[in-house]
């Protein structure tokens, strides 16, 4: 019904509202529509001095760490627009800006040396990374907790390790199976509990002790591999996904 609705063009907001009152009248809950919206991002500026990689001329020892950096990650200049920035805060970090409708609304600074902060993000509530890399030609979106895993999948990251309302809405409305991928510690344990309340799918591959997220297990297989057994490990049913995280989470 949500695709139908897309197909003659209601407007987002009406079709979310609809989901929702579905939602409530299921769970027995009076419908307060007025509630709902989706959320809107503001464009913001990149840290300053921040440049694409893809466009230096000149690299110094710091802009060679950030790229050996993304050699050791396996993370390529066609992934993602990523950029560097000379200033001293930003020097030894590499710069994800996040998207949403072609604008920079965002973006997260991860640290490549030894030290903290491990990242310097600005972030507006309720984004979820790389939805505008998520087309029609796509049956599934994976979603993983860090940008970067989402990057190794071509899916969506949640900014964190919980689902807030305004994600789950923005995911939703894109149309496809929703498949979670949590990382194997507590906070992933939660959002397993979170993603079967969203009624998604939920991937818990039969990776080997060590491999801790998508991340790690990008660097042991692949990409290619990673995405396959993601897919084919995802399941529906909460008693599955439950008795699966009772070995995966061990």
């Amino acid at each position: 019904m949500r695709q139908f609705l897309r197909w003659i063009h209601a407007p987002d907001d009406v079709i979310n509202k609809l989901a929702l009152d579905v939602m409530r009248a299921n769970e027995g809950i009076e419908s307060n529509t007025a509630a709902v919206q989706l959320p809107t991002f503001n464009t913001v500026p990149m840290p300053e001095d921040a440049v694409k990689i893809s466009e230096l001329t000149d690299l110094n020892k710091h802009a060679v760490a950030v790229v050996e950096y993304m050699q050791q990650r396996e993370l390529y200049l066609e992934d993602h627009d990523f950029y560097w920035s000379s200033s001293l805060g930003y020097r030894d970090r590499l710069i994800i800006p996040f998207f949403y409708e072609g604008r920079i609304v965002g973006w997260t600074a991860r640290k490549v040396t030894d030290g903290k902060p491990k990242y310097l993000s600005e972030q507006q509530p309720g984004y979820v990374f790389n939805l505008d890399a998520q087309g029609f030609d796509k049956q599934f979106v994976i979603v993983s907790e860090g940008p970067i895993d989402a990057i190794y999948t071509e899916g969506c990251a949640l900014m964190g390790s919980e689902i807030k309302e305004a994600q789950a809405l923005l995911l939703n409305r894109l149309g496809k199976d929703v498949i979670v991928v949590p990382d194997r510690d507590a906070a992933g344990k939660k959002l397993v509990e979170q993603a079967i309340d969203c009624e998604w799918q939920v991937s818990m591959p039969d990776w080997p002790q060590g491999i801790n997220d998508i991340g790690d297990a990008v660097l042991r297989y692949g990409r290619l591999y990673t995405i396959y057994s993601i897919a084919t490990s995802a399941e529906t049913s909460p008693l599955k996904i439950r008795l699966k995280a009772k070995t995966w989470f061990t």
